[in-house]
């Protein structure tokens, strides 16, 4: 049953070699990891991996962030039962209906049947669990406390998960909003207001701007509304694509979005929680600072706010004070440094880190509630104009109807 577990599947890739030349291939393996780990001996250093047409492979994205942090939270209450390690896996892989999920445990389960630590099965994995997850893991399995750092772990994971769905909520609940109404007015002006439009070739008198362009913007959709549409979807595509792979593009556009102003507060409020968070979870578990600091900064979720932790890194290594450099990025609001500044004194660093995190999660809390409830109206109204407008405009000939007669 355990070779059934693993199954090899045919990929394509693509990479350069030592020289720099682009180079592709096939290779059969269990997972990309393997794939780049066996290119890297090549001196290959891949950038894109798909498998192949003919071959079912389960994506990274089947597994969620939700599915790695019901994981963590049952292992760390099986082990803290007195469960032994191979064992809870055991139980735990049994436990998923996701096969994907399922797969990925019992992979764990082989790696440390076979001798491996569980820090280091989970580097094996690196599309599942960061390189803070398995920093973490590892600190416990070295002092003698894995359970207690997995429910850390969990804890941490499941707090940065509810910040993210709220942050997730306030930005898309606008935006699907405004794209149904789109989709609302698209149709009235591809198919009512055509009908009005026969009608009013009936009338000798002249029609009202507002309504002339109406009928115009609707021959419009009708004439090029495909083209239209599919500029569109390529557009926010290639902006998708060039967002991920171009690092100048993600800082214009964080510091754009943080310039916003209420959606800019927003994301402030949330990086300076999942800094807070996660220093505190890293240095609780013993994890040395400026390993700490690397892994905070990929967490802040903000290209501004990673630089900032790195300027913050850097000062720390030549002996300023947290609370001291944090104040020099700019960035940090006075009650994080102030707070900060206390628990570096009174030595319990960790314990301020984690009441700031509570605190400006809080904050996030407050301000996506007055967000949603202030958006309601305003959507409302926008909803009232598109809509609306359109309907005005075609029934003003026909308020004029007299004045023609």
């Amino acid at each position: 049953m355990a070779t059934q577990a693993v199954k090899t599947r045919l990929y394509r890739w693509q990479g350069t070699d030592l020289k720099g030349a682009r180079i592709s291939g096939q290779i059969t393996a269990d997972s990309h990891v393997m794939i780049r780990v066996q290119l890297r001996r090549q001196g290959i250093t891949v950038s894109k991996i798909r498998c192949h047409a003919n071959h079912q492979c389960p994506g990274a994205k089947s597994i969620s962030a939700v599915d790695i942090t019901l994981f963590t939270r049952q292992l760390a209450t099986l082990i803290n039962a007195g469960i032994p390690l191979l064992q809870a896996l055991e139980v735990i892989a049994n436990g998923f209906e996701q096969r994907a999920m399922r797969q990925l445990v019992t992979e764990l389960k082989q790696d440390i049947g076979a001798g491996t630590s569980l820090a280091a099965a989970l580097r094996k994995k690196p599309a599942h669990f960061d390189l803070l997850f398995c920093s973490l893991v590892e600190a416990g399995e070295l002092a003698g406390a894995l359970d207690v750092l997995l429910l850390r772990v969990a804890t941490y994971k499941e707090k940065t998960e509810a910040l993210k769905k709220k942050i997730r909520k306030a930005m898309t609940y606008p935006i699907a909003v405004l794209l149904v109404a789109l989709a609302v007015s698209s149709i009235l002006l591809i198919e009512v207001v055509p009908q009005f439009q026969g009608m009013f070739s009936s009338f000798d008198a002249q029609l009202p701007a507002f309504t002339l362009w109406v009928i115009g913007l609707s021959e419009v959709l009708q004439t090029h509304g495909l083209w239209l549409l599919g500029f569109f979807c390529v557009t926010l595509a290639c902006l998708r694509h060039r967002y991920k792979h171009s690092v100048l593009l993600r800082q214009r556009a964080d510091r754009w979005l943080l310039r916003l102003p209420v959606i800019g507060n927003l994301l402030h409020l949330s990086a300076i929680a999942r800094f807070a968070r996660t220093l505190s979870t890293t240095i609780a578990a013993g994890v040395p600072l400026l390993e700490a600091l690397n892994s905070v900064a990929s967490a802040t979720g903000n290209s501004l706010y990673k630089e900032a932790v790195l300027r913050l890194k850097q000062q720390v290594a030549t002996g300023s004070q947290i609370h001291v450099a944090m104040g020099a990025t700019g960035v940090f609001p006075g009650m994080a440094i102030q707070m900060t500044a206390i628990g570096e004194e009174s030595g319990t660093l960790d314990d301020m880190l984690d009441h700031v995190a509570t605190y400006y999660e809080s904050e996030v809390d407050t301000l996506v509630d007055s967000l949603t409830t202030l958006m309601e109206p305003a959507i409302m109204v926008v909803l009232g104009i598109m809509v609306g407008g359109l309907v005005i405009a075609m029934y003003l000939p026909i308020f004029k109807l007299g004045q023609v007669i």
